[in-house]
Protein backbone atom coordinates (compact mmCIF):
# COMPACT_ATOMS: atom_id res chain seq x y z
CA UNK A 1 0.00 0.00 0.00
CA UNK A 2 1.18 3.44 -1.32
CA UNK A 3 0.69 6.23 1.52
CA UNK A 4 0.90 10.30 0.24
CA UNK A 5 3.26 11.61 2.75
CA UNK A 6 2.82 15.43 3.26
CA UNK A 7 5.86 17.81 2.32
CA UNK A 8 6.48 21.18 2.99
CA UNK A 9 4.30 21.12 6.12
CA UNK A 10 6.55 23.76 7.78
CA UNK A 11 5.31 26.79 4.74
CA UNK A 12 2.79 28.75 5.98
CA UNK A 13 -0.37 29.58 3.55
CA UNK A 14 0.19 32.35 1.56
CA UNK A 15 -2.95 34.96 1.28
CA UNK A 16 -2.23 37.74 -0.71
CA UNK A 17 1.08 36.96 -2.93
CA UNK A 18 3.78 35.76 -0.84
CA UNK A 19 2.65 37.25 2.27
CA UNK A 20 1.46 34.71 5.09
CA UNK A 21 -1.79 34.85 6.95
CA UNK A 22 0.62 35.40 10.54
CA UNK A 23 2.12 38.23 8.19
CA UNK A 24 -1.13 39.65 7.78
CA UNK A 25 -2.46 39.75 10.93
CA UNK A 26 0.62 41.28 12.10
CA UNK A 27 0.45 44.31 9.26
CA UNK A 28 -3.20 44.60 10.13
CA UNK A 29 -2.73 44.95 14.09
CA UNK A 30 0.11 47.39 13.42
CA UNK A 31 -2.07 49.24 10.69
CA UNK A 32 -4.88 49.79 13.14
CA UNK A 33 -2.29 50.91 15.83
CA UNK A 34 -1.61 53.72 13.43
CA UNK A 35 -4.93 54.55 13.12
CA UNK A 36 -5.93 54.74 17.01
CA UNK A 37 -2.53 56.96 17.39
CA UNK A 38 -3.85 59.31 13.84
CA UNK A 39 -6.78 59.72 15.70
CA UNK A 40 -5.54 60.38 19.34
CA UNK A 41 -2.25 62.18 18.80
CA UNK A 42 -1.04 65.49 17.26
CA UNK A 43 0.90 64.99 13.65
CA UNK A 44 4.31 65.04 15.15
CA UNK A 45 3.39 62.35 17.88
CA UNK A 46 1.82 60.18 15.30
CA UNK A 47 4.88 60.30 13.08
CA UNK A 48 6.96 59.28 15.73
CA UNK A 49 5.01 56.34 17.18
CA UNK A 50 3.80 55.56 13.82
CA UNK A 51 7.40 55.22 12.14
CA UNK A 52 8.47 52.84 15.51
CA UNK A 53 5.06 50.69 15.38
CA UNK A 54 6.09 50.16 11.19
CA UNK A 55 9.44 49.49 11.52
CA UNK A 56 8.63 47.22 14.80
CA UNK A 57 5.61 45.29 12.42
CA UNK A 58 7.67 45.04 9.93
CA UNK A 59 10.60 43.62 12.11
CA UNK A 60 8.14 40.68 13.58
CA UNK A 61 6.19 40.29 10.40
CA UNK A 62 9.35 39.59 7.96
CA UNK A 63 12.57 38.68 10.17
CA UNK A 64 13.56 34.94 10.57
CA UNK A 65 16.04 34.32 12.51
CA UNK A 66 17.15 30.54 12.08
CA UNK A 67 14.41 29.65 10.08
CA UNK A 68 12.21 30.85 12.87
CA UNK A 69 9.48 33.77 12.65
CA UNK A 70 11.12 36.60 15.00
CA UNK A 71 8.12 36.41 17.57
CA UNK A 72 9.51 32.52 18.06
CA UNK A 73 12.93 34.49 18.92
CA UNK A 74 11.50 36.76 21.12
CA UNK A 75 9.75 34.55 23.15
CA UNK A 76 12.79 32.47 23.65
CA UNK A 77 14.42 35.36 24.40
CA UNK A 78 12.12 35.98 27.27
CA UNK A 79 11.89 32.77 28.92
CA UNK A 80 15.92 32.53 28.91
CA UNK A 81 15.96 36.08 30.50
CA UNK A 82 13.71 34.73 33.08
CA UNK A 83 14.73 31.29 34.11
CA UNK A 84 18.16 30.92 32.61
CA UNK A 85 19.26 27.31 31.90
CA UNK A 86 22.68 27.52 33.25
CA UNK A 87 22.71 27.77 37.23
CA UNK A 88 25.77 29.01 38.67
CA UNK A 89 26.81 29.22 42.67
CA UNK A 90 29.33 32.00 42.93
CA UNK A 91 30.05 31.06 47.22
CA UNK A 92 33.07 33.61 48.11
CA UNK A 93 35.21 31.73 50.62
CA UNK A 94 37.13 33.91 52.74
CA UNK A 95 40.95 32.96 53.97
CA UNK A 96 39.88 32.04 57.83
CA UNK A 97 37.79 30.01 56.42
CA UNK A 98 40.38 28.48 53.77
CA UNK A 99 43.12 28.36 56.71
CA UNK A 100 40.32 26.05 58.77
CA UNK A 101 39.74 23.41 56.28
CA UNK A 102 43.40 23.45 55.17
CA UNK A 103 44.78 22.44 59.13
CA UNK A 104 41.38 20.06 59.66
CA UNK A 105 42.41 18.10 56.93
CA UNK A 106 44.43 15.74 57.39
CA UNK A 107 47.24 15.16 54.16
CA UNK A 108 46.24 11.70 52.30
CA UNK A 109 48.75 9.50 52.90
CA UNK A 110 51.75 8.63 50.93
CA UNK A 111 50.94 5.69 47.91
CA UNK A 112 52.70 2.72 48.01
CA UNK A 113 54.42 1.27 45.07
CA UNK A 114 53.93 -2.11 44.15
CA UNK A 115 57.07 -3.45 42.58
CA UNK A 116 56.64 -6.91 40.75
CA UNK A 117 59.30 -9.60 40.66
CA UNK A 118 60.79 -9.72 37.30
CA UNK A 119 60.52 -13.44 35.70
CA UNK A 120 63.29 -15.92 35.74
CA UNK A 121 64.35 -17.36 32.49
CA UNK A 122 63.53 -20.81 33.33
CA UNK A 123 59.85 -19.32 34.32
CA UNK A 124 59.28 -18.02 30.87
CA UNK A 125 60.08 -21.09 29.49
CA UNK A 126 57.48 -22.65 31.69
CA UNK A 127 54.85 -20.41 30.82
CA UNK A 128 55.57 -20.50 27.18
CA UNK A 129 55.44 -24.51 27.16
CA UNK A 130 52.23 -24.50 29.20
CA UNK A 131 50.39 -22.12 26.50
CA UNK A 132 52.34 -23.50 23.29
CA UNK A 133 50.94 -27.35 24.77
CA UNK A 134 47.38 -25.78 26.04
CA UNK A 135 47.42 -26.73 28.92
CA UNK A 136 48.70 -30.30 28.45
CA UNK A 137 52.08 -29.70 30.48
CA UNK A 138 52.09 -28.35 34.13
CA UNK A 139 54.85 -28.24 36.13
CA UNK A 140 52.88 -29.07 39.03
CA UNK A 141 51.93 -31.72 38.81
CA UNK A 142 55.73 -33.19 37.93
Amino acid sequence: MKYAVPQFIDNEDKVLGPITVRQFLIMMATSATCFVAYKTLDFVGFVAYASFITILGGIVAFTRINGMPFHYFLLNLVQTWRRPGKRIWNKAVSDAQLRVYIIETPPPPPRKRLVKEALGISKLTELSLIVNTGGVYNPDQL
